[in-house]
Formats: C-alpha cells, sequence, structure tokens
C-alpha cells in the first residue's frame, strides 16, 4: 500500500471507529503503533489523538496540558487533568460478563440493575452477577455503533410507584431516535413497558444518541439528547450537529419531562414555545447529574478531537455547540470554530484536549472517602479513569486526581454503602467498587 492510499485508509478508518463508537481514539492509537512510529502518527492524526511521538503508551496515556482560563474567568483544565493517582483508593473487580455496560441503578433491596448495550438488562444480586437477563426489555432497542439500550433510573418514589425510567435507541439505520420508556417492576421483572418521549427528529447513522438521565427535586426528569452525529454525516442538506442550535429539533439538547413524558409547566419558553427543551447548544451529553448540595446540575460533554467540556448547567441557556467549540475537525487542521466564547453562550467550566472521552457523572455525598463530600467524580472512555473535581465558594471548578482504573469507563455511581461503583466498557465488561485503601 502507498503511502498516500496508506493515509485515506488510515483516515477512512478512524472517521469509522470516532464515529461509530464514542471514546474510540484510544483503540486506533494503540493499534497503530504496531504499524510502525510513522504510520501511527498519521492515524493518531487522522484520528483526533496525540502522536505517538508525545505518548509511546498510546493517547489514552498522555500526560496533561496546563491550566487556561476561559472567558467568563472560571478555571479551564486544558489537557487530560492530572497524572493518575490511586494512593488511597483500592480498585475492587465485583463480576465480570457484561456487554458493554452502560448504565446502573439500585433497587431498595440492596441488588443492582445494569443495562448492556445490546438490549439487555441483567442484575446484580448478593455479589452475583445472574445469569438469566430480565424479562420485559422490548426488542425493538436499535443496537448499532453507539445505540443500544442506555441509561437506566428509578423514579425517587420507586417504594412507592415501582417504575424504572430507560433511555435507548430506537429505530433503522436510516431512521432513528433516543427513546425515553417507563416500565413497571413487579415479580423481578419488568411490565407495562410504556414509550414517554421520543427525540425528533430522526436521524440517519447510529452515532451521538446522549441518553444520561437525572432526577430534579420536583420529580421532573431531564434527559440529555445528542446531537446526531459527525461530519460528513447531514440531515436536511445540511451538518446534522446544526441540529443543537435549532429550536424545533431536540437534537443537541437537554429535555426536562414530568414522569408520564408531559411538559412541565414551568419550562422555559424558548423561541416563544414553551417545550420540553431545558437546554441546547450541545454536542453529545453523556455524564449528567443533580447536586442537592449547590442546587445545580453538572453535565460532562464529549468534544470531537479535543474540547471536551465539564459544564455547569441552567433552565434555558445555550452552551454553543458547534457555533462556539474547543474541537478541532476530524480531517482537517482547523477548529470546529474559531470562536471559543461568544455572548449568550455558556463557556465550559473545564475543558479536555487532549479528549477523555467523559461518560457517567456523580457528585459524591457519602462519608467513606474523607474529604471528598461534594466534589464529583467524572468517568472517561479514553482516558480510563475516574477524574475528581472540585467546586469551590465561587464557582470555580478544579481537577484534584485522575483515579486510575485501566479500563475504559462508561459510567460511576455512588452506592447505598457510600462507595463508589464503575461500569467498563468492553465485551467482557466489568463491575468495579472503588474503596479507601486503608
Amino acid at each position: 500500500m502507498g503511502p498516500f492510499l496508506t493515509v485515506m485508509f488510515l483516515g477512512y478508518g478512524c472517521w469509522f471507529l470516532v464515529g461509530q463508537g464514542d471514546g474510540m481514539k484510544g483503540i486506533v492509537g494503540r493499534s497503530l503503533v504496531r504499524w510502525g512510529v510513522g504510520v501511527a502518527a498519521l492515524g493518531a492524526i487522522a484520528c483526533g489523538a496525540p502522536t505517538v511521538t508525545e505518548s509511546a503508551t498510546g493517547p489514552e496515556q498522555t500526560a496533561a496540558g496546563n491550566g487556561t482560563r476561559t472567558a467568563n474567568g472560571t478555571a479551564a483544565a486544558m489537557g487530560g487533568g492530572v497524572a493518575p493517582i490511586t494512593d488511597g483508593v483500592r480498585a475492587v473487580p465485583l463480576t465480570e460478563g457484561l456487554e458493554h455496560p452502560w448504565g446502573m441503578a439500585w433497587l431498595p433491596d440492596g441488588s443492582m440493575l445494569i443495562t448492556e448495550r445490546p438490549g439487555r438488562l441483567r442484575r446484580f444480586r448478593n455479589g452475583q452477577l445472574e445469569p438469566t437477563a430480565i424479562a420485559g426489555v422490548p426488542e425493538d432497542v436499535f443496537v448499532s455503533g453507539q445505540g443500544g439500550l442506555l441509561d437506566i433510573s428509578v423514579h425517587p418514589r420507586f417504594g412507592e410507584n415501582g417504575l424504572i425510567f430507560f433511555t435507548y435507541a430506537s429505530g433503522t439505520i436510516d431512521g432513528n431516535r433516543a427513546t425515553v420508556a417507563r416500565a413497571r417492576w413487579e415479580g423481578d421483572q419488568l411490565r407495562d413497558w410504556e414509550v414517554i418521549f421520543q427525540a425528533t427528529p430522526d436521524k440517519p447513522g447510529s452515532q451521538h444518541f446522549g441518553s444520561r438521565l437525572t432526577w430534579l427535586p420536583d420529580e421532573t426528569l431531564l434527559v440529555a439528547i445528542g446531537d446526531g452525529g459527525n461530519p460528513p454525516l447531514q440531515l436536511n442538506g445540511e451538518a446534522i450537529r446544526l441540529q443543537a442550535q435549532k429550536l424545533d429539533s431536540f437534537l443537541g439538547k437537554v429535555v426536562r419531562l414530568t414522569a408520564d413524558g408531559q411538559i412541565p409547566p414551568d419550562n422555559p419558553a424558548i423561541a416563544g414555545n414553551r417545550s420540553a427543551i431545558w437546554s441546547y447548544g450541545h454536542r453529545n451529553i453523556q455524564g449528567l447529574t443533580y447536586d442537592a448540595t449547590r442546587d445545580r446540575v453538572w453535565s460532562t460533554e464529549h468534544g470531537a478531537r479535543g474540547g471536551d467540556e465539564f459544564n455547569g448547567l441552567a433552565v434555558g441557556e445555550n452552551y454553543g455547540w458547534p457555533m462556539v467549540s474547543h474541537s478541532q475537525e476530524y480531517f482537517a487542521d482547523q477548529p470546529v470554530s474559531t470562536a471559543r466564547s461568544a455572548p449568550g453562550m455558556i463557556d465550559p467550566l473545564i475543558v479536555w484536549t487532549p479528549a477523555i472521552a467523559p461518560s457517567g457523572l456523580m457528585v459524591y455525598q457519602g462519608d467513606r472517602f474523607s474529604g471528598w463530600r461534594g466534589q464529583l467524580l467524572a468517568g472517561g472512555l479514553v482516558s480510563r479513569d475516574v477524574r475528581r473535581i472540585a467546586i469551590d465558594d465561587r464557582g470555580v471548578a478544579t481537577e484534584v486526581e485522575a483515579i486510575a482504573i485501566g479500563q475504559r469507563v462508561r459510567d460511576v455511581r455512588e452506592g447505598p454503602d457510600g462507595l463508589i461503583y464503575v461500569l467498563t466498557d468492553a465485551d467482557n465488561g466489568q463491575l468495579i467498587r472503588l474503596e479507601p485503601a486503608n
């Protein structure tokens, strides 16, 4: 294969992997090392990853860059945060055999429900992963690329109503959408599966479903919806990512719903209409959580080639994508936008370049880890770690440490026992518990 064809092959392959599987940049970079340093460097550039001259062990191991400040004066960590630190933390594998697990939630009896992207719901109980999947998940889950059965959350009053909420992809490769459904837990299975929301318009491909869930104190539900995908993917003759700025589209938004899928009467009136849209201008949020102590909503969002974001979300606000971004294009040596800040658009609190591919986000409220209460933990797919983030009284966010997991982290949650649970994204994914080491 000649040099030109080699570069073209690598470029196309990287687009496919980056587009079809979030955080795949690290996998591509590691594979290319086997081809030789020169070719690996070209491949890493095409994938939006650091070159092998920056890190001989793969892009997910690249050290952090220096801190900078965004236009609104808040601290922004530019680069992958800090070097991995595991002092004081012990990672205890609890089970394996999970096929690309995505989300987890606890039942009152202490057992855990775990979604697998291929469309199965599993139960972890009494220290064992039950071999048989939970009945009641419909067969119409669209499993392709980033699509499948995704997040899970129990209703705040689950003890009264038995309701469990899910996000998943539905449709076909030519027309699909992020979907929210609820079901009732009865007799160790799901019953009365009911779709309560579908993101419109339908989109082609299998990228950027978003799909994280979080509850607000008034028992309304926030749902993150991705922008639809990367160029060259189009919708109605233009780049699909432009949907994030269109207020007649749910793509690239956070929506707020009641538990039965209705529009809450106090949702913001955006563009003159009171709709389900709660915030907009997002690329692909896969970390979303409510902070009861600060009465804030936090999110982590995938950038393209770098430019991952940690944001404090507020009702009715525009977060800029793709008009404002710290990301670089995958196929061109140019930024997605020349603007990194703009009037009327909210700046990120932390920016990660190189990308960590964030997925999963929680606020620690327990007392098992000394000094961590009120801090956030964000998973990283490419960085293969959990980032600990502190927020000061001024609202400035600072990365404290990176807790090395060594696998792609899809979700991170606090358990009823005050310990931290991690799902790893793999064909043979694991459930890991983080405990104090002493």
